[in-house]
């Protein structure tokens, strides 16, 4: 698996490329037909510790959809987002992508009250990936060793619990979660901090405690906790 790059759309080789109307996410750019899906605004952490500190946030394509397009809203420019693609050739839909696309910012600037990124996606109709050729043998190639595994809900004033475990066949190998505001701006500073959590692991769990003020009853705030999953074999 590699990070590549968020803010640059990934489009499909050899279809006609269009223009987005000024101001609009660019996920659907290129592609003659394409779903869009916007996740919430998620908030970024702004420590100025080195290595800085990262969000992860997973968003999913309807089913018998995979990921087209992908962009990303700012609320400023010192956020650098990425997304987590595999390896192969061609870079394509379906090879690269899979039904879902694991967004991962970092804040990159010096002093900051709050800062966020809002994911966007263009899903296409899934029609598979292509086939890789063998290699010599002794030579393993890459694959999917690990499988990611997200649970989100809607945060609710006081305390809750949140968590997602791997499969019975599966150990866990790490773990990630993400606040996310689904507002039309990105969200205040005070917004931001009305809810914390706290992430422990327990065997294959991921497990996030959750700290909500009363602040996040106008809103529709959401949690998501993500389990690295591997072959436990």
């Amino acid at each position: 698996m590699r990070a590549a790059r968020a803010l640059v759309v990934a489009l499909l080789a050899g279809l006609v490329v269009g223009v987005a109307p000024a101001g609009a996410a660019r996920e659907c750019d290129g592609l003659m037909v394409c779903i869009p899906k916007a996740g919430p605004w998620v908030v970024v952490p702004t420590s100025g510790s080195v290595p800085r500190p990262k969000v992860e946030f997973q968003l999913a394509c309807p089913r018998r959809y995979i990921v087209g397009g992908l962009d990303a809203e700012l609320s400023q420019r010192a956020i650098d987002v990425s997304f987590i693609g595999s390896l192969g050739s061609p870079v394509n839909p379906g090879i690269s992508t899979t039904t879902y696309a694991v967004f991962v910012g970092s804040y990159v600037g010096g002093t900051a009250a709050s800062a966020s990124f809002r994911p966007h996606i263009g899903c296409l109709p899934g029609n598979g990936g292509g086939s890789r050729i063998p290699t010599a043998a002794g030579v393993v190639i890459t694959g999917h060793p690990t499988t990611r595994r997200a649970h989100t809900v809607r945060v609710r004033p006081g305390g809750s619990t949140v968590s997602q475990a791997c499969t019975a066949h599966e150990r866990l190998v790490d773990a990630y979660e993400a606040f996310g505001f689904y507002t039309r701006k990105p969200p205040s500073a005070s917004l931001a901090g009305s809810v914390s959590g706290t992430l422990t692991t327990n065997g294959s769990r991921a497990v996030v405690r959750v700290r909500a003020d009363a602040e996040i009853s106008s809103v529709r705030a959401v949690v998501q906790v993500q389990a690295v999953c591997a072959s436990a074999r």
